[in-house]
């Protein structure tokens, strides 16, 4: 049975950050289901961007979990964090190293604030690094610390996708999705 990965959506996302790892993973033919954590499949975001889910998280069967990926925004962060649900889903994948991504204000906001960034290295959006407790913060703009991908915002949403698909199909793949849209790095460098 194959894995899934699950972004999941809350009103106030980032869309940038949600609709880039989704696209750029399949492209890469990994499995990901967008989930709302609210009543309706439709979610707005930050800057008003509807997005209709493909499920709902009470919907949503979460029993073959590969990558539990949240998008940043505010108060997108902010509502992922305070759906109880969602934070004991994110834990008990945690406790059995299951792989988890998050961007933006995410890192800070939902993972560390819910211990699961302890003795990590990570990076978030700059301002939030008084909610990293316990984490190395790492002034990168993604940082892969074992299971767990952080990235710091909007502008390293590619690299973020770019990341999680390194990490599962290896980095030619990631390097051939990126060359396939003309995403060249600088110094011949990525971040995966």
């Amino acid at each position: 049975m194959d894995r899934t990965s699950f972004l999941f959506l809350a009103e106030g996302f980032e869309e940038i950050e949600a609709l880039t790892v989704v696209d750029v993973m399949r492209r890469a033919e990994l499995p990901v289901v967008t989930v709302s954590i609210g009543n309706s499949r439709s979610v707005k975001g930050a800057h008003g961007i509807v997005v209709d889910a493909d499920a709902l998280f009470t919907d949503a069967d979460f029993s073959s979990v590969e990558w539990l990926i949240l998008p940043g925004g505010m108060p997108g962060a902010s509502n992922l964090y305070n759906f109880a649900p969602l934070r004991e889903l994110l834990l008990k994948h945690n406790t059995v190293k299951g792989k988890i991504a998050a961007i933006c204000a995410s890192p800070a906001v939902v993972l560390a604030q819910s211990g699961i960034l302890k003795g990590k290295h990570a990076t978030c959006y700059p301002g939030f690094e008084d909610l990293m407790e316990g984490a190395e913060v790492v002034p990168e703009p993604v940082v892969v610390d074992k299971n767990i991908i952080t990235s710091h915002g909007p502008a390293s949403a590619m690299q973020f996708a770019l990341a999680i698909v390194a990490a599962e199909k290896g980095e030619e793949v990631a390097y051939e999705i990126a060359s396939g849209m003309l995403l060249y790095p600088q110094n011949h460098q990525y971040y995966f």
